[in-house]
């Protein structure tokens, strides 16, 4: 495991990290039962793995992570996945677009691979947030190994370049972004406070787009003026007679 990865595991395994985890998988198991098809991939560990795949409604699923660690079923840089074009129903990014150093790329790989209508969940987060707040002050440290914050808007208009359709947009964990054995024995609340201002506040965002299917209209070709007919007469050319 790199460097990178360990610490940011060892962060997701702190009383903060769990509950933001708590939260993510309760979400996640929402946002997935919509969701069908043959396949479903996780593109990038988060947490345990298999525990965001664990309510998944597709027949198969598998994770695609960069580090070969148990539970990881295909290894492979999300910027260029060893994946066949048009052939994945549904793509999961755990906060994968903020951990990697070119996100647009692995968004055109998700892109390239996902069939027409199928679904991308993402889970991001919120640079105008509590965690975004914490981050600022640590000076970009916060948390460990996530090289950007990727903010809603942003993400929308990325999507949008890509064909992408965003069907919702949720808000989640207005918790203060400190390290205390308390928050682990916190209850997980869903949906709290939605709208006006607290939802601003929130540390991060899930996601869910579709990619359009666009329908090719034939283009007929221009054949030749056809001549007018006059009653029963040709209407008549105004080339001269050879």
């Amino acid at each position: 495991m790199s460097a990178a990865d360990s610490s940011i595991h060892a962060w997701l395994g702190s009383p903060l990290g769990q509950h933001l985890l708590a939260q993510e998988s309760a979400l996640v198991a929402q946002a997935l039962d919509q969701v069908f098809g043959l396949q479903l991939l996780q593109i990038g560990a988060w947490g345990n793995p298999g525990t965001l795949l664990a309510n998944a409604r597709t027949q198969r699923y598998a994770l695609v992570g960069m580090e070969s660690t148990p539970g990881i079923s295909v290894r492979a840089d999300p910027a260029e996945l060893c994946i066949a074009s048009d052939s994945i129903d549904a793509v999961l990014l755990p906060h994968t677009l903020e951990l990697s150093e070119r996100p647009h790329d692995v968004l055109r790989e998700i892109d390239r691979i996902l069939v027409g209508e199928g679904h991308l969940l993402i889970l991001g987060f919120n640079p105008v947030g509590l965690l975004g707040l914490r981050r600022t002050i640590s000076r970009g440290r916060f948390p460990p190994g996530a090289k950007r914050f990727i903010g809603e808007r942003r993400m929308r208009d990325w999507l949008s370049l890509l064909g992408f359709d965003v069907l919702s947009v949720r808000g989640y964990f207005h918790t203060l972004p400190i390290n205390r054995a308390a928050l682990s024995q916190r209850p997980v609340t869903l949906g709290s406070r939605e709208g006006g201002f607290w939802s601003k506040l929130a540390g991060a965002y899930v996601l869910l787009a579709q990619k359009k299917v666009y329908t090719l209209t034939p283009i007929r070709p221009k054949w030749r003026k056809k001549r007018r007919v006059v009653g029963a007469l040709v209407e008549p050319t105004t080339r001269n007679p050879s």
